[in-house]
This record gives C-alpha cells, sequence and structure tokens, in this order.
C-alpha cells in the first residue's frame, strides 16, 4: 500500500471474476489464539487483541497514526485515499472477544478509519533463516456498490520510511494482503527501487492476486502469510493465503543495489488499516467512495504473529548476548540493534557521523550487550540537541532488560536553540555492573518530536 505516491494499478493481473462473487457463505469463528509455534521455529512477536470491549490496541505493541499523512509527508498518505485517521475506538478499539477491528466510518461529508503500526521496525530474517508474518482476519463484509472505496490491507514498509516520508519505494514494502471495492481477492505486492518504473514497475509493484480459498473473503476469516525466506540461495519472498501459495518474487530478479535497499535496513514495521478511496479502489471502481458506499463496515483482525525458522529465538530483549559493547565507551545512537518511532540522519556534531532524530513521547533504542564490568556505573551522559518549539519537552531515560522497565535514571531536555545544536548532559542512574541490554526511552507529554541523539556513555 503506496505511501509516498499515488498509484495507477495495472489491471493486466487483476481477476475480474464475478462469479467468485458468489461462493457459499461459511461458518465464521470469531476467535482463535495465536498458533502453537511449529517444531523448528520460534516466535518473535505477536499480539492476540485481548482486552476489553472499547479499548484502544496495546500502546507497547502499536502506534495509532492519525490525520490524512505523515507530519511532513505526501498528502492523502500518498495514495489519495480520502479518509481522515483517528484514535476515536469507533475507528480503531478492541471488541472484547479477541479481536481488533478497524471501521470505516461516513459523519455528515467525511470519512474517518483506523491505521496502527507496530512500534518495532526490526521484522528481518537472520541470514539462514526464514521469517513469517501472518495475520488470521476477515475482510469488512460489504460487496457490490455498497463496498466502493473500501480498501483493507495488512502490509510492511522497510524501517527507514519512519521520519523520512519520501525514500519510497527504495526501502521496500510488502503488501502481504490488500482488497478494495469488495471483490473476492487478495492481492499481494512487492514495492522496490524507484518510482516510476525500475525493478518493481512503479507504482504498480509486483503483485499477483487469488480469490480466497473455500468461502469469499467478506464472508469468513482467512489467514494471510508473508515469508522472506533467507535459507536458500538466491532469497525468495512468498505469499499465501490460508496456507496456499499464489505469489512469489526472487532476489535473483534485482540488481544488487536494489536488494541491498529493500533488505540491508535493520527492518520492517507491520501496518494494518482500511483506508476509503485512493489510487487502487479507483482504478477498479471509477471514483470512490459514492453515495451508496455503506459506513460502517469493520475489518475484523484475530491476531498478528511474526515466527523465524530455527530453535534459537530472535534475540531477547531480555536476555543480553554476552561480550558486546563497554559501556564506557563512546556508544554511537545510530549503532542501535532496535528501535522504535525514530530516524537516522547525518549530523553537523564533531565528528560528524549520524545521529538518531525524529523522537517523540513512546520511542525507544535498544542495545544489546552492553558490559558495565565489574566497578558500578552511576552516570549517563548523552550528546543531545533540540529544536522543539516552546513548551515542548521530554525525558531522556535509560532502562535494562525491557523498554518498559522502571528507569534507572533520565534527565530533562527541552529546545537546545536547534536540532543541531548539540549539548552533553549528565544524569545520575542507580548503579549497575554486569552486562545489560539497554533501552534509551524517550518519554513527553506532547506528540511533538522534543530531541536527536547523537551518542552516550556510561561512568562512575
Amino acid at each position: 500500500m503506496n505511501r509516498s505516491r499515488m498509484r495507477n494499478r495495472s489491471l493486466s493481473w487483476i481477476p475480474i471474476a464475478v462469479a467468485a462473487l458468489l461462493l457459499p457463505l461459511a461458518a465464521v469463528t470469531a476467535h482463535a489464539a495465536v498458533p502453537p509455534t511449529p517444531s523448528g521455529w520460534s516466535l518473535v512477536w505477536s499480539d492476540d487483541f485481548d482486552g476489553g470491549a472499547g479499548s484502544l490496541p496495546s500502546s507497547a505493541n502499536w502506534i495509532i497514526d492519525t490525520g490524512h499523512s505523515y507530519p511532513g509527508g505526501p498528502a492523502n498518505w500518498g495514495t489519495g485515499e480520502v479518509q481522515r485517521y483517528t484514535a476515536d475506538p469507533a475507528n480503531v478499539s478492541l471488541d472484547g472477544a479477541g479481536n481488533l477491528r478497524i471501521t470505516p466510518i461516513k459523519n455528515g461529508g467525511e470519512w474517518t478509519s483506523g491505521r496502527i503500526e507496530t512500534r518495532r521496525a526490526d521484522f528481518k530474517p537472520a541470514a539462514g533463516r526464514v521469517l513469517r508474518i501472518e495475520s488470521r482476519l476477515r475482510m469488512p463484509d460489504v460487496t457490490g456498490q455498497a463496498a466502493l472505496g473500501y480498501w483493507p490491507a495488512f502490509w510492511a514498509l522497510g524501517a527507514p520510511y519512519r521520519g523520512n516520508y519520501w525514500n519510497w519505494p527504495g526501502i521496500g514494502e510488502f503488501d502481504i494482503m490488500e482488497n478494495v471495492n469488495g471483490i473476492n481477492s487478495v492481492w499481494g505486492v512487492l514495492h522496490c527501487g524507484v518510482n516510476p518504473g525500475g525493478p518493481c514497475n512503479e507504482t504498480t509493484g509486483l503483485g499477483a492476486s487469488r480469490a480466497c480459498p473455500g468461502a469469499s473473503c467478506q464472508s469468513a476469516f482467512h489467514t494471510y502469510r508473508f515469508e522472506w525466506d533467507r535459507s536458500v540461495t538466491p532469497d525468495q519472498l512468498r505469499w499465501y493465503v490460508d496456507g496456499q501459495q499464489f505469489h512469489s518474487v526472487s532476489q535473483s530478479q534485482f540488481d544488487a543495489a536494489t536488494w541491498n535497499d529493500m533488505t540491508g535496513h535493520q527492518g520492517y514495521f507491520l501496518l494494518l488499516n482500511v483506508a476509503m478511496g485512493g489510487a487502487f479502489p479507483n482504478a477498479l471502481g471509477g471514483q470512490t467512495p459514492t453515495a451508496a458506499t455503506l459506513s460502517g463496515r469493520p475489518m475484523i483482525v484475530d491476531y498478528v504473529a511474526v515466527w523465524q525458522s530455527g530453535s534459537a529465538p530472535d534475540p531477547d530483549p531480555t536476555t543480553p548476548p554476552p561480550g558486546g559493547v563497554d559501556a564506557r565507551s563512546t556508544i554511537q545512537a545510530e549503532r542501535y540493534q532496535a528501535q522504535s518511532g525514530t530516524m537516522v540522519e547525518a549530523t553537523t556534531d564533531t565528528g560528524g557521523g549520524q545521529n538518531v532524530g525524529a523522537i517523540a513521547n513512546g520511542d525507544w533504542l535498544r542495545f544489546d550487550g552492553v558490559d558495565f564490568g565489574g566497578t558500578p556505573a552511576t552516570q549517563f551522559r548523552a550528546r543531545v540537541a533540540s529544536g522543539a518549539g516552546a513548551g515542548v519537552s521530554g525525558l531522556v531515560q535509560v532502562r535494562l532488560g525491557s523498554p518498559t522497565a522502571p528507569p534507572i535514571g533520565d534527565f530533562a531536555i527541552a529546545s537546545t536553540g536547534g536540532w543541531q545544536s548539540w549539548h552533553t548532559v549528565p544524569a545520575n542512574i542507580s548503579p549497575v555492573t554486569g552486562t545489560h541490554t539497554v533501552y534509551v526511552t524517550f518519554s513527553s507529554g506532547q506528540p511533538a518530536d522534543f530531541v536527536n541523539l547523537n551518542w552516550f556513555t556510561f561512568g562512575s
């Protein structure tokens, strides 16, 4: 689901199968637990959407996108979709029965809907492994004229998109499940390279589609899966519905630079949304939505899960690997092992290189195997800059083992006079020895970006 340019899809691979819309209804199972981890695989991450009816999805797992664009990004999310995303439970909330519901609603002349994305942006298979991204969901139960403009999707974007918003499609996009206008079909699409044209034929992408097996996509839950296989040479990308493969792409189809731009970064974040109108539904239904489009039909999501092949799990944020980096060295912020919500940019600070920027409330950086040794470290120093507006400030915090563990120390930061106006700020921390996974977390009472981080270190 291209977020940087409106795309005009080629219709050559879109099945126009009216008969498929008339498949018999099947019994709907409203909720099933995340499937047991298969033998030889490990669970990397999951959300079963358990919680009270009307509650928002877990803020530890998800960011709720709002408005008509990312700040500074392309208008209408780059696709021409017309809805405004909100954090209103009427648009995005749990149903109390183990499901997430994303519901487009028309109020007067305005459409609103919901869009969420994972805080984690490091989903990527280790060398020699296979990553499996999966969701069991039911598309909005609406077809025909009443469905014109509906555009549900389950997809992934390359992590460098966060904070840039203009580097699509080079950073890569995996559309695991897309559907428009209530058609009984699932589309799987890869976006990459340059726009227009390039190796991924942008803005269309490299895609395939098929009808949902058995019951129609709209009348029943189906399981949508994407696999990135690094256990074979060349790498393979594969798309499935209910375990049946319907699309694949090989690394051999791309030049080395295109493939590296798409796969050489830290990984991907996952998204769920229901758009209304835009380039894709308009390509199949004329200008959408229309006066006949029905409001209030949700996409219902049972679970989202990520697995990796191999007996060893994805690096556990609570169990640091042996060795690692000396806590008393200068730890460059951009050398994190994982992050949420941030971006990397060139810095003008002494020594050059890069800093981590676009940092706001709830963002974090993870550093594995930070070795404090046997002498307790009692101080944390960080090189920070801020161009935040008046009244905008926040805390830079240090936590061990988890981004939600109690902070062992923090300091407050407000504007330093500019996003490249650097200051070194000290803070006391609780004494620490041994080797730990360190999280640098960021907390603010405002949603605006409030700090950049170049490097940090620990001392006694």
